[in-house]
């Protein structure tokens, strides 16, 4: 792949993760929407695009000559990794009725990569001594976050973004341990299947799950048509379109820099936030940042 096409696609990918986290925001903040409808429109719209993709992508190879791929159903994902894909949407959505666009991403981004970590030392990998230091910098971060007087997110919204993140988490590792499975924007051991596929899969699988909870909270629903508007932009575009992209220049890129340029993301979002959202960036949530970023940084690029 040319370096400007590449170069081009990872920035659009990464502004595409990133702007998850600020329409998610916005629409709760500016707009009537319920946390419980901004999921399902999110996850209904992510799914629809994602089966357009891999449709159009299935039509593109036929008219080149090349049988075409199977159909949607039975081409991958499966139940778990589904649930794992509805508790980080859900959790990402109700935790951000609550907090900033900046604190949620980096919440989220140390919640995943924490959890992707652990697993490693679980399962045995030896971290280096720099890779404690970086693993117990982020963690150091992560606490400071928390404090008060930094706009620390409420225990509710700071457990559901954590939740989410450990979802994400455990979605990725499914991934790269099932050859049929996501690798999820973490850069890392992508699997042999389409994954575009798989996730437009596990996508549809979420649908009933958005459905079941919107029967739960019907009392609470609220669906706001700007809200939703911002709901399927972030379903479609951020999530389905973003993940499409992601993983069309996945197979070009070293594990290591596509895991590195991820962090990113907080960043963009933090920044977008800022002018965007009008959400203030405090000296200290700086520094909570740069020790989560750095850290992990550290965790990554010392990795054999």
């Amino acid at each position: 792949m040319p370096h400007l096409r590449l170069t081009v696609l990872v920035s659009l990918a990464m502004l595409a993760f990133a702007g998850n986290s600020l329409l998610c925001r916005l629409a709760l903040k500016h707009t009537g929407i319920d946390a419980a409808s901004f999921t399902a429109v999110r996850l209904l719209s992510g799914a629809l695009m994602l089966c357009l993709v891999v449709r159009f992508r299935s039509v593109e190879v036929s008219t080149a000559g090349v049988p075409a791929a199977p159909r949607l159903a039975g081409s991958g994902g499966n139940w778990l990794s589904a649930l794992a894909l509805f508790v980080y949407a859900g959790g990402f959505s109700f935790a951000y009725v609550s907090m900033p666009a900046a604190t949620g991403a980096l919440l989220l981004f140390g919640a995943v990569q924490a959890t992707m970590i652990g697993f490693g030392v679980w399962r045995g990998e030896r971290l280096r001594v720099l890779q404690w230091a970086g693993l117990a910098l982020a963690v150091a971060g992560l606490v400071l976050l928390m404090l008060p007087g930094l706009a620390a997110p409420s225990l509710q919204g700071a457990a559901s973004m954590v939740a989410a993140g450990v979802a994400w988490g455990v979605y990725s590792l499914r991934g790269k341990k099932t050859p049929a499975g996501p690798s999820g924007p973490d850069g890392q051991n992508p699997p042999a299947a389409d994954p575009t596929r798989v996730t437009a899969n596990n996508f549809l699988r979420t649908v009933p799950m958005a459905l079941l909870l919107g029967l739960v909270m019907v009392k609470q629903l609220s669906p706001d048509p700007a809200g939703m508007g911002l709901a399927v932009l972030s379903g479609a575009l951020a999530s389905g379109l973003g993940y499409a992209i992601w993983y069309r220049a996945l197979p070009a890129l070293k594990a290591t820099h596509a895991a590195t340029v991820q962090l990113s993301v907080p960043v963009i979002a933090a920044l977008g936030g800022v002018v965007l959202l009008g959400e203030a960036l405090t000296g200290p949530m700086l520094l909570a940042a740069s020790a989560i970023l750095g850290g992990i940084a550290l965790v990554i690029l010392e990795k054999k």
